[in-house]
């Protein structure tokens, strides 16, 4: 229950914030065309937006299996060398992810105590910056499920058809280059 509730405001929020940076940016561009006028602040909140975006988007690639990888090995070997590297591959992820949220949340202490606001916005800038231990707080955690899963029932985070896609474009490579 706790996960489908995570999967689906992971979901909302990526689908809400490109809604309204695109949103915003239309109306903006729209006014400053028809009226000569836009908003000053909307370039800042676009940008602060695809930065949540981005770091929320990267936990669902994770969670999904759309993330690009180097899988071309992985594929290619069986038994313990292919768990090896699975596992070594996602510890890595929560490895990297793990300090990048630890380091992330420091930033935002010490952002927090300067008290710096952005230009056009005036938000406290440790509010944008959060999307850096949250994002990747929540990338490591979709590691973590993905080792689990690995663990217990060998399954390998997929990107389903699109993976398939893959090995047919391989496929049609490799008779294009006979």
């Amino acid at each position: 229950m706790f996960h489908r509730i995570l999967d689906r405001l992971e979901e909302w929020i990526i689908l809400s914030f490109i809604a309204v940076a695109t949103l915003v940016t239309f109306v903006s561009v729209g006014m400053r065309y028809l009226l000569g006028t836009g908003f000053t602040w909307s370039t800042e909140l676009t940008i602060y937006l695809f930065i949540w975006m981005a770091k929320f988007g990267a936990a669902y690639g994770v969670r999904t299996g759309i993330h690009v990888g180097v899988d071309y090995v992985v594929n290619k070997v069986e038994g313990k060398t292919r768990s090896f590297l699975v596992i070594s591959g996602l510890c890595l992820g929560i490895v990297f992810t793990g300090l990048i949220s630890f380091f992330g949340a420091r930033w935002v202490i010490f952002i927090h105590g300067t008290g710096q606001i952005s230009p056009d916005l005036e938000w406290p800038m440790w509010i944008i910056y959060l999307a850096i231990p949250f994002g990747s707080g929540l990338m490591c955690y979709r590691f973590i499920q993905s080792l689990v899963k690995f663990l217990h029932r060998g399954e390998i985070v997929s990107a389903g058809p699109a993976a398939d896609l893959r090995e047919g474009a391989l496929d049609s490579l490799k008779e294009h280059a006979k």
